[in-house]
């Protein structure tokens, strides 16, 4: 089992909109032989497009909108990488997908710099002590000093930094990457779909002159001395402490300075770590298998309908058939498909080890959250819904298809991206979401997956807050003075819609035994 164990990376890629994830992501598969050709994350229909943006929409838009998971091997290690979507309407599937991983990939441009979603993401890496490494991506363009970026990444992230690789110059000039961690330097020709021939030179020698011309020679060895006298040297337990993250420089389209960041990565990256219950710590090296729900899909076939739930392994070996205890309803189940990912391809397995993730098929009995063990009852906490802030009407736009309007909503419900709330005054249906763009995405799936149209009509709410309390009398009174502002979710829950800032803080102040939560997690 620790030789399992010691074998496995699970890190998660994350990054703003537009920094090159899925490129990156894609790259990293080509350098772990999973895809003989990398694909474009714009679709068009020559070229194949990125196998982590499998989504027609993700396709047709170039971006991504849920998180993938993929694995491969690498040099004798297992790799799991889970793609996240960058753009801010989907940061509650980033966030989730943090709770399941040992390490982490930032993805920054070397134009743009920090942005703010990367800011978000890092906040919840420091929370939870998550070891970050950082990728500099789009060398081959005109961008900000690597000195200046260093600076920047230090103050903006809260963070010390390390560069374990350094460019040649940047833009049209970019020659390659000095591999500091490995002390050589690599020279690439760039090409965006295969993996090209290294050329390694001592740094000391002549013959660096020779592969980069004099100028960018004695410019390089004035850096390197700088980057020493600046930076202490790297140790791989300050990284694995989250006190420092460690730089690599390249460009994820072209593959220069990928195979360095895998090579790195592979080697000192975490393997599973402890993983914190609410009853104790569980630890991977233990016999018994646990594990929790972090995710869920539907329609990963098209052809079959079906949901897919993600469970993490967090301890023991898990075995295909073998029965595993349900802890929220108390129910065995054994799973005779469990499978594991490349996306949206996918292949039944026998076993799992810590740090994998498996799929489990899944009709209806799971939720976000959820936790499997070998009949311990344990639960693991920090996969919350937050607070919606935009909400609309949801409405049948074909009266035909009323039930595959139900089926569509229940499951894209499942999945966590957005929540539905039952208006107690008109019983009409509310959909509250995080961002506007995942109005757009859920009527898009509804009509392509599962062949229901809707409409949206506008409603102005302020905030959802879900409301509990021990005074009895209040919670009515409440209830019954708020009656048109009161709604249901999903779990019959009580759930307050207030229409205003001004009307939620009144409410506080009028109802002191009421308490108002803006997470689903209480």
């Amino acid at each position: 089992m620790n030789k399992e164990l010691e074998r496995r990376r699970t890190f998660a890629i994350i990054s703003h909109p537009d920094a090159g994830k899925t490129t990156l992501t894609e790259k990293l598969l080509l350098f772990g032989g999973q895809i003989q050709v990398a694909g474009a994350v714009k679709s068009n229909k020559i070229r194949k497009t990125a196998t982590s943006d499998w989504m027609e929409i993700e396709k047709q838009r170039g971006i991504s909108v849920t998180t993938s998971v993929m694995e491969f091997d690498y040099e004798g290690y297992k790799v799991n990488i889970l793609d996240t979507p960058g753009h801010q309407d989907f940061a509650e599937d980033t966030f989730r997908t943090l709770t399941a991983v040992d390490s982490v990939i930032i993805v920054v441009d070397g134009a743009k710099g920090v942005e703010a979603q990367t800011r978000k993401l890092m906040t919840v890496c420091r929370m939870r002590k998550t070891p970050v490494i950082i990728f500099i991506n789009k060398m081959d363009r005109e961008g900000k000093d690597p000195f200046d970026l260093l600076d920047e990444l230090e103050q903006e992230l809260q963070i010390k930094v390390r560069p374990l690789s350094w460019p040649i110059n940047q833009g049209a000039k970019f020659k390659g990457v000095y591999n500091i961690y490995e002390h050589n330097l690599n020279i690439f020709t760039p090409d965006k779909q295969k993996v090209t021939e290294k050329v390694e030179v001592d740094i000391d020698s002549q013959d660096l002159e020779a592969h980069v011309g004099e100028r960018d020679a004695e410019k390089l060895r004035d850096d390197l001395e700088l980057l020493d006298g600046v930076y202490p040297s790297f140790e791989v337990d300050s990284y694995l402490e989250a006190e420092v993250a460690p730089v690599f420089f390249g460009s994820a389209l072209n593959n220069f300075g990928v195979q360095e960041l895998l090579d790195c990565f592979v080697r000192i990256a975490p393997s599973p770590r402890p993983v914190v219950a609410e009853e104790r710590i569980v630890s991977p090296e233990e016999p018994n298998f646990t594990g929790f729900i972090f995710k869920i899909t539907a329609n990963i076939d098209p052809n079959h309908r079906s949901c897919i739930a993600f469970c993490k392994v967090c301890s023991g070996k898990f075995v295909r058939n073998a029965p595993y205890l349900h802890a929220r309803n108390g129910k065995t189940l054994r799973f005779s498909s469990p499978t594991q990912f490349m996306a949206q391809r996918k292949e039944t397995i026998d076993e799992a080890w810590p740090g994998d993730i498996v799929g489990l098929p899944d009709n209806g009995i799971f939720k976000i959250g959820d936790t499997l063990t070998e009949g311990e009852l344990l639960h693991f906490r920090g996969l919350p819904s937050f607070s919606p802030e935009m909400f609309k009407y949801i409405e049948n736009a074909d009266p035909m298809k009323t039930k595959q309007l139900e089926k569509g909503i229940n499951q894209l419900m499942d999945e966590g991206v957005a929540q539905l709330f039952i208006n107690q005054f008109n019983n009409r249906k509310i959909i509250g979401t995080v961002g506007q763009l995942q109005f757009e995405v859920i009527q898009y799936r509804l009509e392509n997956e599962y062949n229901a149209k809707c409409r949206w009509e506008p409603v102005s709410l302020y905030k959802a807050c879900w409301i509990e309390s021990d005074d009895m009398a209040q919670l009515e009174s409440f209830k019954k003075r708020k009656f048109q502002y009161m709604a249901k979710d999903r779990e019959d829950r009580d759930v307050f819609l207030a229409d205003s800032g001004y009307m939620l803080s009144m409410a506080q102040q009028d109802f002191e035994h009421i308490k108002f939560h803006f997470t689903s997690e209480f």
